[in-house]
């Protein structure tokens, strides 16, 4: 039946489908294209001024130090997002402070594409813990050759917006 199909297809029973669509609502609506994903990062600083890192549990970079940071989720904020993968993976309760920069190169993840819009984060809370997909999370003076992704290129962005 075609109301069954329309309904497991995740479109309400009276939206047409991605190829019913017209051509324009398609590409402002993104329905049948590929599109990036969307994803946070967080540089926090602490009162010594060493940086927040954590260890990957899980690929791509498992093993590799990477900045808190994570996909967000439908119906969320990025600012939202971001305060969640900080909590959830590092424990820490954060204030967003201002805008490092949007890292978009497609290669950047070899996941697939995926568009990080990353934060300077000031800690107000909570306890220094791994959790998540973290397996370890700990500060660095200096920061560690192994990073993740482009993690290297946000840290210097965030310097650079530091010593302004």
């Amino acid at each position: 039946m075609l109301g069954d199909e329309k309904m497991n297809s995740g479109l309400p029973p009276h939206s047409k489908s991605p190829e019913e669509q017209p051509t324009s609502h398609r590409r402002w609506t993104g329905l049948g294209m590929k599109t990036p994903v969307l994803a946070v990062d967080a540089v926090i600083y602490m009162k010594d001024n060493s940086v927040v890192l954590v260890r990957r549990r899980n690929p791509p970079f498992q093993g590799y130090w990477a900045l808190p940071g994570g996909l967000c989720e439908q119906g969320e904020t990025v600012e939202q997002a971001v305060h969640r993968e900080v909590k959830e993976e590092t424990g820490l309760l954060v204030e967003s402070v201002q805008l490092v920069g949007v890292f978009s190169e497609p290669n950047r993840d070899p996941r697939g594409h995926t568009v990080s819009i990353a934060f300077l984060a000031k800690p107000t809370g909570g306890q220094l813990q791994a959790g998540s997909d973290a397996a370890h999370v700990e500060t660095f003076q200096q920061v560690p050759q192994n990073m993740a992704f482009d993690h290297r290129q946000i840290l210097a962005a965030a310097e650079e917006i530091r010593n302004k």
